[in-house]
């Protein structure tokens, strides 16, 4: 058997925690673009980083913004 050891990841910290000047506004897509995938889909917590309240922001804000297409459902 192998022994293959787990390397310790380091802790991502939140964008909008530690920029406290950031707000999140459904406006602003540059700024939604880096929490969505490429086929459209918003990216975990654990992928982007952010903590449970600015991940339950962008997440409005990226649903508001597909809403009023200003960001596309699904990217062709």
């Amino acid at each position: 058997m192998v022994n293959r050891r787990r390397k310790k990841m380091k802790k991502k910290v939140c964008t909008f925690c530690a920029d406290k000047s950031s707000k999140i506004d459904y406006k602003e897509v540059h700024k939604l673009k880096k929490y969505v995938t490429e086929r459209g889909k918003i990216l975990p917590r654990r992928i982007s980083g952010n903590c449970a309240i600015h991940q339950r922001d962008i997440t409005q804000a990226i649903k508001r913004s597909r809403h009023i297409a200003l960001l596309p459902y699904t990217i062709d």
